[in-house]
């Protein structure tokens, strides 16, 4: 039986300037959703604004939410900015999606990962505790801890089968490793002081703001460009992939009403190869901007694979559905012609990610706590 429904008025939201997490804001305050969500609360957005931490992605939803969005630059891992942030702010929910979450990146420099995601994770944790545990182990009505992870924690799949909620853990990348690690901090709060946690692992997910580093957004602009679309060694990696918005459905969901102490796993039920994704692309791409789809087909090469590359990621989310009513609601074609037309029509965005501009406007315009 699901628990009652949580009321959530004031939210930490993590790395809230990031792909996700802007995504997830968006939700939260803009107009679109609040039919669904029937939120009317406040967040706070941590971030440190790092390569992928964007403030364009917040710009219009900051301005028209007044006071309910405050946003504050800052490490996760800084204790004494948190214990500031819990004396300033009632807060009463913590949703944290900051990361570092590029598999590429963690091979060649694994130590941020570390910091990050591991003893990013423990700071927040601690900064809960202290907050919403007292001195008895009594523990603060109304609050909970969710934290979103990735399915790459599992490892790897063969040609069958699927990931869920109690697959053995087997992370196969230092990104993979630092999220496993930071999966086990969040439970072992719970288990150890009571810390009201919930736990979302998901899929790949795919949408507008995504820093293009990550494959779909790279072959969009990549195909608008003319320059080779490279694909790891056989191109036959299979990814589950989920349109950004139905996965903030999902922790939105799992936050107000998943039972505390558990884990949820979201997945796209969408199965693709890499190299087929790549060639729709192509396609949705090419007919988009009136380009021979045949030719822009020539541009895919293919280039050695990357050290520890899963094969399969798929993941089962019946749970999900069947527990707390949750469903996909964006179809994958649908979901890849949306993002394409919003990468076609932010050509600013991308100028700035590509020149760096965003950086210099960070560095000009804030400083930490």
């Amino acid at each position: 039986m699901n628990q009652t429904k949580r009321t959530l008025s004031t939210i930490l939201v993590t790395g809230g300037s990031g792909f996700i997490g802007s995504n997830f804001i968006r939700y939260l305050l803009g107009d679109a959703g609040h039919a669904e969500h029937g939120f009317s609360g406040r967040i706070i957005n941590l971030d440190a604004l790092t390569y992928a931490g964007n403030p364009d992605n917040l710009a219009d939803i900051a301005g028209a939410a007044g006071e309910r969005y405050r946003f504050v630059h800052g490490d996760i891992a800084d204790a004494e900015l948190l214990g500031c942030l819990f004396e300033e702010e009632p807060i009463d929910t913590i949703v944290h999606f900051a990361a570092e979450s590029h598999v590429d990146r963690s091979i060649h420099g694994p130590q941020a990962f570390v910091q990050t995601n591991v003893m990013g994770t423990f700071a927040l944790l601690e900064a809960a505790r202290k907050n919403w545990i007292d001195g008895t182990g009594a523990v603060k009505e109304g609050v909970v801890f969710h934290h979103v992870s990735t399915d790459e924690v599992y490892g790897s799949l063969g040609a069958s089968g699927y990931f869920t909620e109690s697959t053995a853990y087997d992370p196969r990348s230092p990104y993979s490793a630092s999220k496993a690690s930071s999966d086990h901090l969040v439970r072992a709060y719970y288990h150890t002081y009571g810390l009201p946690i919930t736990l979302t692992n998901c899929s790949n997910n795919y949408g507008p703001y995504q820093f293009p580093e990550k494959l779909i957004p790279v072959m969009i602009l990549n195909i608008v460009d003319g320059k080779p679309l490279p694909v790891y060694g056989d191109g036959k990696n299979i990814r589950d992939w989920l349109y950004v918005e139905d996965h903030n459905r999902a922790v939105w969901t799992v936050m107000q009403r998943g039972k505390t102490g558990e884990s949820f796993n979201i997945g796209g039920d969408n199965e693709w190869e890499n190299l087929t994704l790549v060639e729709a692309l192509c396609d949705i791409v090419s007919d988009e901007i009136d380009r021979d789809p045949a030719e822009t087909r020539t541009l895919i090469s293919f280039v050695k694979d990357r050290p520890g590359h899963d094969r399969r990621y798929a993941i089962d989310c019946s749970r999900l559905k069947t527990e707390l009513q949750w469903k996909q609601t964006v179809d994958f074609a649908e979901g890849l012609r949306r993002t394409v037309r919003w990468y076609l029509q932010n050509p600013a965005w991308i100028t700035n990610v590509r020149s760096g501009a965003y950086r210099e406007w960070v560095a000009k315009n804030y400083t930490r706590r």
